[in-house]
């Protein structure tokens, strides 16, 4: 996971990181340092240097060339560490009584389906805003009634909520892919679409990008989706409560495979999704602030991002030529009027 903070450099010549002092093996400054969140590492040990004599004076500068070096390797090995998530740091299983599982030192989790239960985990943090992305595998063969949801959501009555889920079918018919924002505890927002490849067969990258101005979801970097902020409209945006990630795979068969009509068939049991490659560019939410002091900084530049025109012509593609429901359309649905936000021309 690399969530980036603004950090600074102390007087006496120490970092700090999330709490964590680091300590510079050499005296120096590192203005606008990058330093990305919660990532462990033990102190390296700083470099002593005794008093030396007038003739030993290529010894000393040997030795600063030594230190410079190894600061180097360690910034170096530092920043390479956090380019992939880890599931051990980033996440906990939540429930599933040992279905889900973290892999492969955690590269990989899966989630696992049977008659006797489904799983789930959530992020160890909290976002208020972020460009969150995660690859996924989804469940092979005959996934009819099987759901599997990746979203953001706070809690309470009136929570917001950020849903991606894949909605199972038979063998050889595609998955669903269906989208909704919750606002203030109300959704109906939904949006469905056909993939154009089979998720099972590899993974693929879901992604949000939240901000104060939009949602933007994306599928291997083609946006299919976008809600804005028409609060101007009174239409609610969720932009005041913190979310964390969560993810999960259970039995829908009440209503995921063609309304219902077609049931788990539990002789293919275990059904298992696989999650890798997180990724939250982000604001973390902790203890009533943000991470996340200003939008200028260059790593915060997603808290201002919109789609420029070769990204709304893949949003315009993917819409007509992949898109199965719209709830802007369903008249029936709403025969008082469609929501505001309908209306908009967004």
């Amino acid at each position: 996971m690399s969530v980036w903070l603004c950090t600074f450099v102390k007087p006496n010549n120490w970092l700090q990181m999330s709490g964590l002092d680091l300590p510079i093996p050499f005296p120096t400054r590192l203005h606008s340092a990058l330093i990305p969140y919660k990532y462990q590492l033990q102190h390296p040990k700083k470099l002593q240097t005794k008093p030396t004599s007038s003739n030993s004076s290529f010894t000393s500068q040997t030795k600063i060339m030594a230190s410079l070096i190894f600061f180097s390797f360690w910034i170096a090995s530092f920043v390479a560490a956090t380019s992939a998530g880890n599931f051990y740091q980033d996440f906990d299983i939540t429930w599933g009584d040992g279905r889900g599982k973290i892999l492969n030192n955690g590269d990989l989790l899966t989630l696992s389906l049977d008659k006797a239960s489904g799983s789930g985990f959530q992020s160890k943090n909290e976002f208020l805003f972020g460009k969150i992305d995660m690859q996924l595998k989804l469940v092979p063969g005959n996934s009819a009634g099987t759901a599997t949801a990746y979203y953001l959501s706070s809690k309470g009555s009136t929570w917001d909520e950020i849903d991606f889920e894949f909605l199972g079918n038979l063998s050889g018919d595609p998955y669903i892919l269906h989208t909704n924002v919750f606002s203030q505890g109300k959704g109906n927002r939904e949006e469905q679409f056909y993939l154009w490849f089979d998720p099972t067969a590899d993974f693929h990258t879901y992604s949000i990008l939240w901000n104060p101005q939009r949602i933007i979801f994306s599928v291997d970097d083609t946006p299919i989706r976008e809600f804005k902020n028409m609060e101007s409209m009174g239409v609610a945006y969720p932009k005041n409560q913190a979310m964390r990630i969560y993810s999960s795979l259970w039995n829908a068969d009440d209503w995921a495979t063609r309304g219902g009509l077609v049931k788990t068939d539990w002789s293919q049991a275990p059904f298992t999704a696989s999650y890798r490659n997180f990724n939250a560019n982000a604001c973390v939410w902790s203890n009533g602030a943000s991470s996340c002091t200003s939008t200028k900084n260059s790593s915060n530049a997603w808290l201002l991002q919109e789609l420029d025109s070769a990204n709304q012509e893949k949003l315009k593609w993917v819409q007509k030529n992949y898109m199965i429901y719209n709830y802007c359309g369903d008249t029936k649905r709403f025969p008082g009027g469609l929501p505001k936000e309908c209306n908009s021309g967004f």
